[in-house]
């Protein structure tokens, strides 16, 4: 496994708390690591994906 620069990996990360957060550079470089991973991870209580058989049936109802 090869690791990639620090630079390299703090710019790609800088980017997803951008975009997906809304920080700016000082609010990411003030956050520790474990607080940036806690705002990225999805929500414990998210609910399940859509299954296959929802999808079909909710399909089936919108052109019956």
């Amino acid at each position: 496994m090869s690791a990639q620069p620090f630079g390299t990996g703090a710019l790609r990360l800088s980017g997803h708390a951008a975009q997906l957060l809304g920080w700016r550079p000082a609010e990411f470089w003030q956050a520790t690591p474990a607080e940036l991973a806690a705002a990225l991870a999805p929500p414990a209580d998210a609910p399940a994906p859509l299954s296959r058989a929802d999808l079909t049936r909710l399909m089936e109802h919108d052109h019956a």
